[in-house]
C-alpha cells in the first residue's frame, strides 16, 4: 500500500505564490511518474504538470512560466511551485504517484486526498 501526504495548500492573494508537497511512504519498489491534478468547482479533474522518471516535466499550457515540479526521488517527494497565481487556479489540488509495490507489482496509479488552493481576487 502506498499512502500519500499532501501539504501546502491555503488562501493567497491573486499573483502570490503557494508550494504544495506530496510525499508518498509504503512498501514500494520503484516510483514511475509523479504529478499534480486539479479540480475546480463544476469542472472535471485536469492535469496540471507531471515529472515522469526520466526526469522531463510536462505542464498543462495554463500554467507554464509559473508553475514548477520537481521531485526528490530520495524522500518520494513531489513538490509544485506555484506563483503568479490567478483566480482560476483555485481548486482541490491533488497528488498522483504511479508506483509499483509488493501487492501490485505493476504500475499502478495511487492519489492524494487532494488540498484546497484557493485564490482570492
Amino acid at each position: 500500500q502506498v499512502q500519500l501526504v499532501e501539504s501546502g495548500g491555503g488562501l493567497v492573494q491573486a499573483g502570490g505564490s503557494l508550494r504544495l508537497s506530496c510525499a508518498a511512504s509504503g512498501s514500494i519498489y520503484n516510483i514511475n511518474a509523479m504529478g499534480w491534478y486539479r479540480q475546480a468547482p463544476g469542472k472535471q479533474r485536469e492535469l496540471v504538470a507531471d515529472i515522469p522518471s526520466g526526469g522531463w516535466t510536462n505542464y498543462a499550457d495554463s500554467v507554464k512560466g509559473r508553475f514548477t515540479i520537481s521531485r526528490d526521488n530520495g524522500k518520494n517527494t513531489v513538490y509544485l511551485q506555484m506563483n503568479s497565481l490567478n483566480p482560476e487556479d483555485t481548486g482541490v489540488y491533488y497528488c498522483k504517484v504511479v508506483a509499483t509495490t509488493p501487492r501490485r507489482p505493476y504500475a499502478y496509479d495511487y492519489w492524494g486526498q487532494g488540498t484546497q488552493v484557493t485564490v482570492s481576487s
